[in-house]
């Protein structure tokens, strides 16, 4: 049973991860205007995301344009973008395996050491899944930083860190963390099943040898 819960608990943490990997993949404030200087205009704030840049005035209207050319865009967007899509992949695949994998399901194969192979490879997914976020999300977050204390840029050009950087290093910590407690859950049974297929051995060894020694003293006798 505590295993069970382990594996609950790691799979819905890692649900809520692919959730807030979704989430920062499709927000638009990866990176945010700063208002470090007197020379912004507080009126208009400007945001920018891996697949459109917005505009957010005061009156609370907000106009995005999705970046038309893929081709043009910078480097690090485009390794961001396809990181990001590999890990909102790999959560998906993570979450069907567990699922079969888990000893609370009765999906798949009933052999708890199958079961417990196929646990330990979508616990491996999550785990990928969040590494995969934690680099597009530093990544980012170091090439804003970087653009941001560079003395070369204009104070009305610099970014601060968006919304969306803060929940996808969240996401990624807690689909790490469901992989982990996925993984470890499984493999601490399997420690036990093999401890305990080795302690059997020899007590089936001894029973055997007691059932044929009055036999062999009968022949004895003859």
């Amino acid at each position: 049973m505590a295993n069970s819960g382990f594996q609950l608990l790691g799979y819905f943490l890692a649900l809520g991860g692919w959730i807030g990997i979704i989430s920062t993949t499709v927000l638009p404030q990866w990176k945010q205007s700063s208002y470090a200087g007197d020379a912004i205009i507080m009126a208009v704030g400007l945001y920018e995301g891996l697949w459109m840049s917005c505009a957010s005035q005061s009156t609370g209207q907000v106009q995005c344009k999705i970046f038309d050319s893929l081709l043009s865009l910078d480097v690090n967007i485009q390794t961001c973008r396809a990181l990001m899509v590999i890990s909102v992949l790999m959560g998906f695949m993570g979450i069907i395996v567990s699922v079969v994998g888990m000893k609370c399901t009765k999906v798949g194969d009933n052999n708890p050491s199958t079961k417990s192979k196929i646990a330990i490879s979508g616990g491996s997914l999550f785990l990928l899944s969040g590494v995969c976020t934690l680099v597009a999300v530093s990544w980012y977050a170091a090439q804003v930083s970087a653009h941001f204390f560079d003395p070369n840029t204009p104070t009305n050009a610099k970014y601060d860190f968006g919304t969306a950087l803060f929940v996808g290093w969240a996401a990624s910590v807690l689909m790490m963390l469901g992989g982990a407690f996925l993984c470890c859950s499984c493999i601490n049974e399997d420690r036990r099943g093999q401890q305990f297929y080795r302690q059997s051995q020899p007590s089936t060894t001894r029973e055997a040898n007691v059932k044929s020694s009055p036999a062999e003293k009968g022949e004895q006798y003859l």
